[in-house]
């Protein structure tokens, strides 16, 4: 085995320098990768193979021989190239980068990568859909994944988590039923990547804890713009120690500094037909460019004496703890600066497991989390082929591995010698064991004195109130998202009882929004038919038939009435970075605008498309040649972050009469995106329906500005608008339209 290297120089950032780069940190994978094809095609044992189009047979036309070798070696190995993929998560798509810390930790922990600000720790993280195949599409309603495996010089720390903060259940004993109910049915196999369906529902209502979780996964939360503009979570609960042996609880966030942002639902289910690999896509493409996805690393912490002085558990994965009653505190910071170089390699062989801690980090009594220490290990092993998935370079530590483990399927390091236990003698005792004075990792010595047996806290017991905190704090908007994806999801579902027992759970977070999800799926109203106290009769009637012991309508008191962090309206706005507009153009198109505006918007840090009915080139109104970078036949609205109608009276004439051209800009519209138009391209918006009669854009341009909406028919005021664009485009979307609920 090769003497992986450290990681980069130690040096101080210096302001305003271009982010380090960590290609090479990793040596196991750079010893492993390939640089260049080789001049000659060899087997597996480096044979030179002097034929690889034609079988070896006995005569032109007669039967294969099996001395074939190089045959046989070749499609052994297509056999085999495929390994069983992820119960969940098998959908990902990963990235390599670094961290680095503000400042020293060393108060909270003695984990060296948290103790000075001039260490880079590489990184590699993988984002997943959990439901879906590795078939399926990027930009389901899910929740994504977000593990990240840090390689510091004390071993590997793999930060397991997700992009919404809490979880479906409480305990992991009830994981499998969580994911059978939510997988394909398994007398059909349908739907995939799919919660809309009965099994899943019939899941929910039999299980109130699942509560708070179904409010964020039919949330815009579910439905990421981007893997570098959303939010990430270890959900669960640990501990970090400090050299003094003090333990605190901790949970772990990643903030992303693009800010949080959504696809909206018609956007999602139109991505998925139009381009399945949207995401993964976006954040290869974006990293190509120099556009780094960048994350702050933050923690939430909670001494030791103040475990119980909180209206929730702080072992309980279905809960959040409010940044009002435990602040937030920024720490570090994650670049994603370099894509792998082999999908199957790196992203499909990682493995994580949130049992991969080092010192100064230890886990709590999380009853999730406890169980998912036994399940991560146990997919790797079979997964991957046996215990030695530690040695496939993307998973091996940079410092040395040394131990008296042996043997076992696929093993490559060649241990020499012929001491392989402990204690010994002959090897002069080596490998030795660290104690902490020598940084070796101890376990928190917590204090358990407690009977053995199969039950749950009562402190686990409020089931409604963060669900009820999280929809009241809510943006009108995101709330109207929530009810339609309710009336969705349930509208998928065939059983009348699972859709009535659904709407008497959610009256116990809030009456209004059952009545509205209960309106559009054919359900009586829940005010009309008992009001709350019904429904939970009715409730309690179905648990008790099926064994459920949960009941409804437990205590509330300590928590906020509203977070506004759960909203995302309270992301950081303004940063446009790596968004994409399209510039809608045909024959004739006003040159000169288009220069202009462009540069404009690239200075900003915007990548610019110019979409036209067909690729190659078009010619400008002064005879200039512009490049098209793709047409209208492949693309749609729903691929980029804003559209800009250039100007020029030949051009706009052209893609009026283009249906999928009046269709783009329509869609953009229904869509709340950032929509701008100069000179003649302002016929196009009236042509769509986007705007007024004629002559209205002129009279109430502030107001279709507070609308996301630029019309300006002096094209003399091209980078003006260029500069206006570029901060209606930083707000994201311009909700106040959807209340037009039709497409122009």
């Amino acid at each position: 085995m090769t003497t992986p290297k450290k990681p980069p120089s130690q040096q101080a950032k210096t302001p305003g320098k271009k982010p380090p780069s960590i290609k090479g940190a990793n040596k196991n994978i750079d010893a492993h990768r390939e640089q260049t094809p080789g001049e000659f095609l060899t087997t597996n044992q480096g044979v030179r193979v002097g034929n690889d189009q034609n079988t070896l047979r006995a005569g032109t036309r007669g039967p294969a021989l099996l001395e074939d070798f190089a045959l046989r070696e070749k499609i052994t190995h297509f056999d085999h190239e495929r390994i069983p993929e992820r119960v969940v998560h098998a959908r990902g798509a990963g990235a390599h980068g670094f961290f680095q810390v503000y400042e020293s930790m060393a108060e909270y922990t003695s984990a060296q990568f948290l103790q000075d600000p001039a260490t880079i720790t590489p990184v590699f993280v993988r984002f997943s859909t959990v439901a879906g195949s590795r078939g399926s599409a990027d930009t389901v309603r899910d929740v994504r994944g977000w593990a990240t495996k840090f390689y510091t010089e004390e071993g590997n720390f793999d930060l397991v988590g997700n992009n919404i903060p809490i979880f479906f259940i409480q305990d992991a004993i009830k994981f499998p039923d969580l994911i059978h109910a939510v997988k394909p049915e398994p007398n059909n196999e349908i739907p995939q990547a799919a919660s809309a369906h009965d099994t899943f529902w019939d899941f929910v209502w039999l299980t109130p804890e699942s509560t708070h979780m179904i409010m964020w996964h039919l949330s815009d939360r579910a439905l990421p713009r981007s893997f570098g503009m959303m939010d990430g979570f270890g959900v669960h609960t640990f501990r970090l120690i400090n050299e003094a042996g003090v333990s605190r609880f901790v949970k772990f966030h990643w903030r992303p500094l693009l800010g949080t942002h959504s696809l909206v639902w018609d956007e999602a289910q139109k991505l998925a037909g139009k381009d399945s690999d949207y995401m993964r896509r976006d954040m290869w493409e974006s990293i190509e460019r120099g556009n780094y996805f960048e994350y702050e690393f933050a923690i939430q912490l909670i001494e030791e004496a103040d475990e119980h002085r909180f209206p929730f558990d702080l072992l309980d994965a279905t809960k959040i703890w409010p940044e009002e009653m435990v602040p937030l505190r920024r720490i570090g910071k994650m670049t994603l600066n370099r894509n792998p170089d082999n999908f199957f390699a790196e992203t499909e062989q990682v493995a994580f497991h949130t049992g991969h801690v080092v010192r100064g980090i230890d886990f709590s009594n999380d009853p999730l989390l406890q169980g998912r220490l036994f399940s991560y290990l146990d997919t790797q092993l079979i997964r991957l082929g046996g215990p030695n998935f530690v040695e496939i370079p993307i998973n091996q530590p940079l410092n040395q591995m040394h131990n008296n483990q042996r043997d076992g399927h696929m093993r490559q390091m060649v241990n020499l010698g012929k001491v392989s236990y402990g204690p010994n003698s002959l090897g002069g005792g080596r490998p030795h064991q660290a104690v902490p004075a020598q940084r070796g990792y101890a376990s928190y010595p917590q204090r358990i004195d407690a009977p053995k047996l199969r039950e749950r806290s009562p402190s686990f017991d409020d089931h409604f109130g963060q669900a009820t905190l999280f929809w009241n704090s809510q943006s009108e908007p995101e709330q109207e998202h929530i009810v339609l994806a309710f009336r969705f999801e349930l509208g998928k579902v065939e059983s009348l009882q699972v859709r009535e027992r659904v709407v008497d759970l959610f009256t116990n977070v809030d009456l209004e929004l059952a009545r509205k999800i209960a309106a559009g799926i054919g359900v009586a109203d829940p005010a009309t038919n008992g009001g709350v106290s019904g429904a939970n009769q009715r409730l309690k009637q179905g648990w008790d038939t099926f064994g459920v012991t949960d009941r409804p309508g437990e205590k509330r008191q300590g928590l906020p009435a509203k977070a506004p962090e759960l909203s995302m309206t309270s992301t950081p706005m303004g940063n446009v970075k790596g968004r994409k507009v399209a510039v809608l153009a045909a024959d004739g198109v006003d040159g000169a605008m288009v220069t202009q505006m462009e540069t404009a918007l690239k200075r900003a840090g915007i990548v610019v498309e110019l979409i036209a009915p067909h690729l190659g080139m078009v010619e400008s109104s002064k005879g200039k040649a512009l490049p098209v970078t793709k047409s209208l036949l492949t693309v749609a609205s729903i691929m980029y972050d804003a559209v800009l109608v250039a100007g020029g009276q030949q051009s706009v004439a052209t893609l009026k009469q283009s249906g999928d051209a009046v269709h783009f800009v329509s869609e953009a519209f229904k869509h709340c995106k950032a929509i701008a138009a100069v000179g003649e391209g302002v016929d196009l918006l009236l042509a769509a329906g986007c705007i007024g009669a004629p002559g209205a854009a002129e009279q109430d341009g502030a107001a279709l500005a507070a609308q996301g909406i630029l019309a300006d028919r002096a094209t003399k005021n091209a980078v003006a608008v260029a500069q206006q664009f570029v901060g209606l485009i930083g707000q994201h979307r311009f909700f106040a339209r959807q209340k037009r609920d039709q497409m122009p």
